[in-house]
């Protein structure tokens, strides 16, 4: 079920409208700046078809709060303190964030005491014993040129009474939690838990995930850093391959249950002849097994094969369970390693000269600095979290659609990981560039692949 049927199915349960903590009544202190219309909305989606659908259910147009500047807001910025956190893994642009985040604080704001909370939600449990980081123009000037994120991070989560406790301790109104699915869950959760004591703290999500896989909060950031920098090492196995005989190159790219740093860099590297995802099951044996596709191309001369997986990708073909990590998530079964061996054993039992060339860049990646446009999301995001908490949102996340910034429930963000759909033109223009379509067609004519979805035969 698609997350635009989830709500259909129960729309009561999902809002759209963010949670305010009160009215806005502090004239802003940011001068020089054209202020927004509170209450502006934002079209939750340009598909026509998908906005229908929702606004039958709903009975009225689905719709985003705009994000920006407001004329009034709720925070007193004399009497804010600010909480920034980094939770989960890696993902070029972290520093960005925190560098924006800090800046717009203390540029628009003027806010004094901002606190960097050290190593995730783990930073607000005593029991872990991390001093804060004190924060402020100076002390960011540069983070954005690193990878990595200067306060550190970890999975995840602690006791949510614990850490609301720690913000009243600290005196801490505005946390902002840099993270993805499972760090925004936790962030709605401390968001909630301070409604329900009646705290006006707002929580303010920046969507964190290098897979792309949240929904409603467009592109996410390091996802264009991610596409670049796997483009380097897709070109190296082509080289790879190409200088041997039925050479392979082999490429495992990130993406738990979602395939877009693999789709992207394959429409990016058209030198891709095969694009494997999680989204798309695929078979080894068979007439219209990878094998067979790749025996195939040798056959037509083709001396060489370039093959991106992502690390979600096959995984029902390997046994064992590889257990889950400290944030709940369930490891996956190393399938680049997997078809590393099944293709040298493959060729080798048939005869067939094969070499393969095997890389996986997954760290590599994931702590670079953000580059080009993304470093500009970045810095976009910050600011727009920074104007919703000091409005008094909270339980929300910082999206946008096309040039637009939205506010985006944390549990609309959340509502399911979002994925390739097969029948896209996202997929249809991966299956143009790798040809793979063709490769898995049997010999025979006979149809057995739709869309690139390799059935048994």
């Amino acid at each position: 079920m698609s997350s635009i049927d989830r709500i259909c199915a129960d729309p009561g349960k999902y809002s759209f409208d963010v949670d305010r903590l009160g009215e806005c009544k502090i004239a802003s202190p940011i001068r020089h700046h054209e202020f927004i219309e509170d209450g502006g909305r934002i079209m939750v989606t340009p598909n026509t078809e998908l906005s229908r659908r929702l606004a039958e259910k709903l009975g009225h147009e689905p719709s985003f709060e705009r994000a920006g500047p407001l004329a009034k807001i709720f925070h007193d910025p004399s009497w804010t303190r600010v909480g920034i956190l980094t939770a989960g893994g890696l993902c070029p642009g972290l520093n960005n964030v925190i560098k924006g985040l800090v800046e717009i604080l203390s540029f628009d704001y003027g806010i004094k005491t901002i606190f960097g909370i050290r190593y995730g939600y783990a930073g607000l449990s005593p029991r872990f014993g991390y001093q804060p980081l004190m924060l402020d123009p100076d002390s960011v000037d540069t983070i954005h040129e690193l990878g990595g994120t200067v306060l550190g991070s970890s999975r995840g989560q602690q006791p949510t009474d614990e850490i609301v406790d720690t913000l009243v301790r600290m005196n801490i109104n505005v946390l902002f939690c840099i993270g993805g699915d499972g760090s925004l869950r936790c962030a709605g959760e401390v968001a909630e838990e301070c409604q329900r004591r009646g705290l006006a703290i707002s929580v303010v999500g920046v969507p964190k995930t290098i897979d792309n896989d949240l929904q409603f909060v467009g592109r996410s950031f390091g996802f264009e850093t991610a596409v670049s920098e796997a483009s380097k090492v897709i070109r190296s196995a082509h080289v790879e391959a190409k200088g041997a005989h039925n050479g392979i190159g082999l490429v495992k790219l990130m993406g738990r249950d979602s395939g877009f740093i693999a789709a992207y860099s394959a429409i990016a590297n058209p030198v891709v002849n095969f694009c494997l995802i999680p989204e798309m099951p695929f078979i080894l044996e068979g007439p219209n097994g990878l094998f067979a596709a790749l025996e195939k191309r040798f056959a037509m001369g083709k001396g060489h094969a370039v093959i991106v997986v992502a690390e979600g990708a096959g995984q029902d073909l390997m046994e064992g369970f590889a257990g889950k990590d400290a944030s709940g998530n369930v490891l996956k079964k190393d399938i680049g390693e997997f078809l590393k061996r099944q293709l040298a054993e493959h060729f080798k039992t048939v005869g067939v000269p094969c070499t393969v060339k095997y890389f996986d860049p997954s760290y590599t990646i994931r702590s670079v600095p953000a580059r080009g446009t993304d470093a500009i999301r970045c810095y976009m995001l910050a600011r727009n979290a920074v104007h919703a908490a000091m409005a008094g949102r909270t339980n929300c996340v910082v999206g946008n659609e096309g040039d637009w910034y939205t506010l985006v429930p944390i549990r609309l963000a959340t509502i399911e990981r979002q994925k390739i759909l097969l029948k896209s033109d996202l997929w249809r223009s991966v299956m143009d560039a790798t040809r793979q379509e063709f490769y898995f067609s049997p010999e025979d004519g006979i149809k057995s692949s739709v869309n690139g979805i390799m059935m048994a035969p």
